[in-house]
């Protein structure tokens, strides 16, 4: 019997299949892995190309009043990598560059760092509230500057994801600036709001 252990113990065939069994999935996993941020990352420098390619059209006058036109042309040419995709569009203008992200500014007479009752703030967007950001959704009028941002979901090409128990869609945001031509005069829709101060 233990004659018959000791060798057991040196007999060596079949250990390559044990091995395998252990580093084959993590190999597995790494490799698609790797192909699934390729992916990404391709997937993300052609959109940005046809983002930015196809937005310097939307700032001509001809194509100012169909936007739609721009969201078609990218679907259009982004399905063509993968069928799979869903794409989503939004445009938010502002008056100037320096504008953009900053908040809608207010008369802080307390001094709070705050905006509240008895204070005014300027409706720069015309939505009735005061925001953080000033932006106005839409395309904007003449000479307004664009922030267009494309969102594109689509289907891993590779379960790896399923297999960790996360989703298998993936979502790719890319953003660009431009715009629109001065073929009008530049509208400004500011107006002044005030916070009434509640009567006790």
């Amino acid at each position: 019997m233990i004659r018959r252990l000791r060798q057991f113990r040196r007999d060596q065939r079949g250990a390559y299949l044990l091995e395998m069994g252990l580093v084959l999935p993590l190999f597995l996993m790494l490799v698609m892995g790797i192909f699934d941020l390729g992916m990404t990352t391709y997937y993300r420098a052609v959109l940005q190309g046809v983002v930015e390619k196809t937005a310097r059209k939307g700032t001509m006058e001809n194509n100012f009043s169909n936007s739609s036109t721009m969201d078609t042309a990218i679907t259009n040419q982004m399905m063509q990598l993968n069928r799979t995709a869903t794409m989503t569009y939004s445009r938010t203008a502002y008056t100037g560059y320096e504008d953009i992200t900053r908040p809608e500014d207010f008369t802080d007479n307390n001094r709070d760092g705050t905006l509240g009752p008895g204070e005014c703030f300027q409706d720069a967007n015309a939505n009735g509230t005061w925001d953080t950001d000033r932006g106005r959704d839409g395309q904007g009028s003449a000479n307004d500057v664009v922030e267009y941002t494309v969102n594109m979901q689509y289907k891993r090409l590779f379960p790896l994801w399923k297999m960790l128990g996360q989703s298998q869609t993936a979502s790719i945001e890319v953003k660009t600036l431009l715009r629109n031509q001065p073929f009008a005069n530049q509208t400004n829709p500011t107006v002044v709001v005030c916070i009434p101060i509640p009567v006790t």
